[in-house]
């Protein structure tokens, strides 16, 4: 039997930002690698008074995980006890992150699903099925 993964679960971007705008205890971690937050984009948190806070969950440029994870998102502002909002690329990292902080005691913790870029579209492309950028939802870039 293969045993699910625990974490409080995935939420669309569009919900999530919802939450995170509702629940002043709410965060959002972007796990995605620095070349994605510079050149790809960031979600944009201002108008609801927060700033996405930006620890990679495996290191730039040779995808390794990132040992110190835990202590830089504890460095970051992360609480035990108030929920987490991770996002990656396409929601796969940030699951990974989520399973991981709910096993260390913090969250509840979830996983934007879709991430920022969203799905691959028929011609295999991201960034037009799903997604927080799909969404309308606030963002920038450099």
């Amino acid at each position: 039997m293969i045993k699910e993964p625990s974490f409080a679960g995935n939420v669309m971007p569009a919900d999530a930002f919802d939450a995170l705008a509702s629940d002043q205890d709410a965060m959002l971690v972007d796990v995605r690698t620095e070349p994605e937050w510079r050149f790809v984009g960031l979600p944009d948190l201002t108008a609801i008074g927060k700033q996405v806070k930006l620890v990679q969950w495996q290191i730039y440029p040779d995808g390794q995980l990132n040992t110190t994870f835990v202590q830089e998102c504890q460095a970051a502002g992360v609480e035990k006890g108030k929920p987490v909002y991770f996002l990656c690329r396409s929601g796969v990292r940030s699951m990974h992150a989520a399973v991981a902080m709910t096993a260390r005691g913090y969250g509840p913790c979830f996983n934007v699903a879709q991430g920022f870029e969203g799905d691959k579209d028929t011609d295999m492309h991201r960034g037009r099925v799903g997604g927080w950028k799909v969404a309308g939802l606030p963002w920038s870039q450099e």
